[in-house]
């Protein structure tokens, strides 16, 4: 396996590692970071198979799941853990979260765009989706200002904190997607890449 690294302006998105667990648990285990996720606060036993698992699927062939560092760029520190599933009819959903110090400064947006580059310029994706929790308002913002649409309501989607809650869903075409300046691709290895039809 070749390692896949995209860079963006001010962040890259890298392989985990294993001596990431100790970054990703400051993330997973903050009740804070967690609130609004589709789970509540992870043990360290279980950022540890988070790690593990996510190894493991940069080995898988073919590779469907791609989960990611989020490292300022030119750094090492984990600062955030992005995620993209490919799915059926090249489509992908995304989702990322970044430890409360870095929340507020647009890191999120670049996050998803890094995501939708991956998508989009490296694995010939036609469309991606994310979805959030109906009270992470700043997720709102961060989707809508990577280009994104809202597209509607699941409900009782994911059980969590003791309650079934809906999620709002946001997608964007490739053809709609306006990379930012400054995103990389270069470090994607030709194995994951693949030809969208049309291009």
């Amino acid at each position: 396996m070749t390692p896949l690294r995209l860079t963006g302006p001010e962040l890259a998105l890298r392989e985990v590692e294993p001596d990431d667990t100790g970054d990703l648990l400051a993330i997973y285990g903050d009740p804070d970071a967690t609130r609004h996720l589709s789970f509540e606060p992870r043990t360290r036993e279980q950022v540890e198979a988070i790690t593990a698992r996510s190894i493991d699927s940069a080995h898988a062939t073919p590779r469907t799941e791609y989960c990611l560092a989020v490292t300022r760029r030119g750094e090492r520190q984990l600062i955030g853990y992005a995620r993209l599933a490919t799915e059926p009819q090249q489509a992908a959903t995304i989702g990322f979260a970044l430890h409360p110090a870095a929340w507020g400064k647009g890191l999120g947006t670049e996050t998803v765009h890094l995501l939708c580059a991956l998508g989009f310029n490296v694995l010939g994706l036609h469309r991606i989706w994310a979805a959030r929790s109906p009270l992470n308002e700043a997720s709102a913002r961060t989707l809508l200002r990577a280009g994104m649409t809202e597209d509607g309501r699941i409900r009782d989607h994911v059980f969590v904190h003791g309650a079934w809650r809906d999620s709002i869903t946001y997608s964007v075409l490739e053809h709609e997607w306006a990379p930012i300046d400054g995103l990389d691709t270069d470090g994607a290895a030709e194995t994951d890449r693949r030809p969208s039809p049309g291009r």
